[in-house]
């Protein structure tokens, strides 16, 4: 069920490449299926059902877009702010230790939680099939992934990482810090940086949405997608401070 060597230093392409399927959708003109957005779907579903009108119902939505959005964002800028860039970003997994400070107190995995809210934001733009499959894609490749880290951790750090395990959740977060705050300083703006794509993505949501235009949002996420390649491309390493 883990994720293989391989897997873990091409996530990113991996990841393009599901999202890319979720907003093609190639099997829909094969299953002559409909390529409404799901966004659309899901708010012709409560207005025809009486529940809401399909304004409302649109603007629900667009709300709750925005909410996965807006947590996504945090979510990585506020796990990132206590990871150095460059082993977020590395193509092999690193063993030296593991981080007990800011999120990590909550659960073990704030990058990847909030990679799922970002995905489920996506998903809105996408056909409804392309959402199902990426949403389940997203999950199951990212799970292999997180057990991939876990069992390399385990193997690399013993009984200490086995204890933190133990004590903090993988993915559903903790409402109390389940352990003593671990004396690391964030480094917010080079966290910051380093996700401007989700920060993108969420403006995008914000300012956007309103036009109730999905390709203006697509738009808006690709453009948030080329910005943070070239953040990256130029993005050192952060000086961390206890």
């Amino acid at each position: 069920m883990k994720a293989s060597a391989l897997e873990f230093r091409l996530r990113f392409i991996i990841g393009i490449v599901i999202y890319l399927l979720g907003f093609i959708a190639p099997w829909n003109s094969l299953l002559h299926l409909d390529s409404i957005r799901t966004w659309q779907y899901l708010a012709a579903w409560p207005a025809r059902s009486g529940w809401l009108g399909f304004s409302a119902a649109t603007i629900a939505v667009l709300v709750l877009g925005i909410l996965c959005a807006v947590a996504g964002a945090f979510l990585r800028t506020w796990g990132s702010a206590y990871v150095d860039p460059s082993i977020v970003q590395a193509g092999a997994m690193h063993g030296e230790g593991f981080v007990a400070a800011g999120p990590y107190r909550y659960l073990r995995n704030p990058l990847y939680l909030g990679t799922f809210f970002h995905t489920f934001a996506l998903a809105l733009l996408m056909p409804p099939s392309g959402a199902i499959f990426c949403i389940l894609a997203i999950i199951l490749f990212h799970l292999r992934l997180i057990l991939g880290e876990e069992f390399f951790l385990t193997a690399k750090l013993g009984a200490p990482y086995l204890e933190y395990c133990a004590k903090v959740p993988r993915l559903f977060p903790s409402f109390t810090a389940r352990i003593p705050a671990f004396p690391m300083r964030p480094t917010w703006p080079t966290a910051f940086l380093s996700e401007i794509y989700m920060w993108g993505v969420a403006i995008s949501f914000a300012t956007l949405g309103w036009r109730y235009n999905s390709m203006l949002i697509i738009k808006g996420v690709l453009i948030s997608l080329g910005l943070s390649l070239i953040v990256r491309a130029f993005l050192k390493p952060a000086p961390r401070r206890a």
